[in-house]
């Protein structure tokens, strides 16, 4: 069984973390340990029409973003890694320089500090300085950069194709497999 963490901030693309934990949900073997900041559950009101008690009953564990004393904030609490999709400069900022002022954050810091796999989904564009900045310490960190960018290899003609094609290559990251992910073939 791997535990898989996932934290989804307030960046636009909420509806891409809402489909990978759905994926998730779909995986037998996997536990899933949710958080989301308060600025993803205004982008959710705003940008989609998943509520977030919908979203929450997807994940097998749901944490409150201000509660710092949560198993996921501890590294004792073993887990496979974290993925933030969406992760928003905000996010970033804290992650990439641990400052750990709410759980999401927290988590990301426990799960690097003890070797595990953590998977940071940017959302910004155009990047500043400050941005880069920030991914190039993260990255130096240890943590894996996905940003989700487009592909056009694997004839994806629709946006979620798209969207399955990052949660794809987020996956292969924990070697989970993904049906809808076309990997390239040469």
């Amino acid at each position: 069984m791997k535990k898989i963490i996932v934290g989804i901030s307030g960046a636009t693309g909420v509806q891409m973390g809402a489909r990978f934990l759905q994926v998730l949900h779909d995986m037998p073997d996997v536990e899933t340990h949710l958080v989301v900041s308060q600025g993803a559950k205004i982008i959710f009101q705003r940008e989609t029409n998943i509520s977030v008690e919908e979203l929450e009953a997807l994940a097998d564990h749901v944490y409150n973003v201000n509660d710092l004393s949560a198993a996921i904030s501890s590294g004792s609490f073993k887990t496979d890694g974290m993925v933030v999709l969406p992760c928003s400069m905000k996010s970033l900022s804290g992650i990439a320089n641990a400052y750990d002022a709410d759980l999401l954050v927290r988590a990301a810091d426990v799960s690097l500090k003890e070797g595990r796999k953590v998977v940071l989904v940017p959302r910004e564009m155009p990047l500043n300085r400050i941005h880069c900045r920030n991914l190039l310490t993260a990255c130096e960190a240890g943590y894996v950069i996905i940003p989700p960018m487009l592909t056009f290899y694997s004839d994806y003609p629709r946006t979620e194709d798209q969207v399955d094609h990052i949660i794809g290559k987020i996956l292969m990251q924990f070697d989970l497999s993904y049906d809808r992910f076309k990997p390239w073939k040469g």
